[in-house]
């Protein structure tokens, strides 16, 4: 069981993430991979230039090679690491946490993320202090690579049709959250024809316009701004812009699983075969996918499940119910900035309505919820669920418990990040959905 690592990396507060901290791990890192060439990265948070030079140090210490390019988005940082043969890659961030929190995701040469269970060797090194020290005189310099931003949107020029979206010029609401997401999205959107309208578009890590995770409480704005200016989309992306979520031209919320739904439409009309998603997937997804021709992998939460598995198999696509999808093609990580365009050409070369395109996707309600709960009572309490639930349905526990009905399914898991546990429930009705959230919910509030 690893301390620090969650689904993606490690995040925390500054008490416990200090400089000293991130130095430690870093060394750790380069330990683990045994030195060579390792890019780094970070987002627009406050602590991100003070930790900048701690990774740095620690990268350094332990023989490593330093690429640093500065603030990017994590996209960006992923697709570089195949692009320049590095050994592995640091990214600066905590994602879509408040301001007051950041963390550091590890990539492996694949641009994979280093997973929960592959964390356990670094913290071990972590633990051990028992990094080698490069010599002196063996010390490498710190390179800076100041076009890894341009280098990231040339590959995105390639992978879309531009004409279909210049031909419509679509009017879009792009809101950056104050994020890195600034620093691809307006230029790369106005290139391609848009008439674009930015909210939150000024780099600033104390995320003043709204709070990093792009939530229907967070984006208010955002789907006032879409219906007041008669937009066709509004589009909305996280702390590290890994993940993206969209407003309808009517000013709805369109929900991560529906909108990788529609981008699974859009792989398979391209190439049959696999598609990799998480158990906390939406059916929706499934449904699409059988159409399409496409055949469904589950595996657990987490970005670098993911990207794994998508690689093993050749998988078409890959995504989770919170936004992120995976286009192998162009890279093996969740990238905001493709599913974007490729939704926005599809809007275009239809010719049709933003909510023309969702209301094809099959028609499933989701409940959420999340309960505090210690990290050393998580396990406890998640072998006491599935035994009170054992013969209620198909019980899957891969990550988590998850209860498969006839027509719905909740599942309960333990946060990767937080001291929380996650309960998502789905039907074919809304009222279901809220019944079956709310029967469990107590059930998992008296475990607790």
């Amino acid at each position: 069981m690893t301390k620090y690592f969650g689904t993606y990396g490690i995040r925390g507060k500054l008490d416990m993430f200090t400089p000293e901290f991130a130095l430690r791990m870093s060394s750790a890192f380069g330990e683990h991979i045994k030195g060579g060439k390792v890019l780094l990265g970070r987002d627009a948070r406050l602590s991100g230039e003070m930790l900048e030079h701690a990774v740095i140090a620690g990268l350094l210490s332990s023989g490593c090679k330093v690429t640093n390019l500065g603030m990017v988005p994590l996209p960006t940082l992923e697709f570089e690491i195949k692009k320049l043969s590095a050994a592995g890659g640091v990214m600066i961030t905590a994602s879509h946490n408040p301001p007051e929190w950041n963390g550091l995701k590890f990539v492996d040469k694949n641009g994979i993320g280093v997973s929960r269970e592959e964390g356990e060797g670094i913290e071990r090194i972590f633990e051990s202090g028992k990094c080698r020290k490069a010599e002196w005189n063996n010390l490498k310099k710190v390179e800076d690579y100041p076009t890894a931003l341009e280098e990231h949107m040339d590959a995105l020029r390639k992978t879309i049709e531009r004409r279909h979206i210049l031909k419509e010029s679509p009017r879009v609401v792009l809101d950056c959250g104050n994020g890195v997401a600034s620093l691809i999205a307006p230029k790369l959107f106005k290139e391609f024809g848009c008439r674009v309208t930015t909210l939150n578009a000024q780099l600033d890590g104390s995320f003043p316009g709204r709070n990093s995770e792009p939530t229907p409480q967070n984006l208010q704005e955002l789907m006032k701004a879409v219906v007041a200016l008669k937009a066709d989309m509004g589009i909305a992306w996280d702390g590290d812009a890994d993940r993206v979520i969209f407003i309808d031209e009517k000013g709805g919320y369109i929900y991560g699983d529906k909108s990788f739904a529609l981008s699974v439409d859009i792989a398979l009309r391209q190439r049959k075969g696999p598609v990799v998603t998480t158990v906390a997937t939406s059916n929706a997804v499934v449904d699409v996918a059988n159409e399409r021709g496409g055949s469904i992998e589950y595996v657990k939460v987490g970005g670098p499940y993911l990207s794994r598995r998508a690689k093993e198999l050749n998988a078409v696509i890959a995504g989770e119910e919170a936004g992120g999808v995976i286009w192998p093609e162009v890279h093996l990580g969740k990238d905001g900035f493709i599913t974007s365009l490729r939704i926005l050409e599809r809007m275009c070369k239809d010719g049709r309505p933003f909510s023309s395109l969702i209301a094809e996707i099959p028609s499933y309600y989701n409940s959420k919820t999340k309960l505090e709960c210690p990290a050393d009572r998580k396990q406890a309490v998640l072998k006491k669920f599935r035994e009170r639930v054992r013969g209620e349905g198909r019980i899957n526990c891969m990550d988590g418990v998850r209860i498969d009905f006839d027509d719905s399914w909740v599942i309960l898991r333990a946060s990767g990040t937080e001291n929380l546990m996650r309960i998502f429930a789905e039907a074919r009705s809304q009222k279901k959905a809220d019944e079956l959230l709310r029967k469990y919910k107590r059930m998992v509030e008296q475990l607790i």
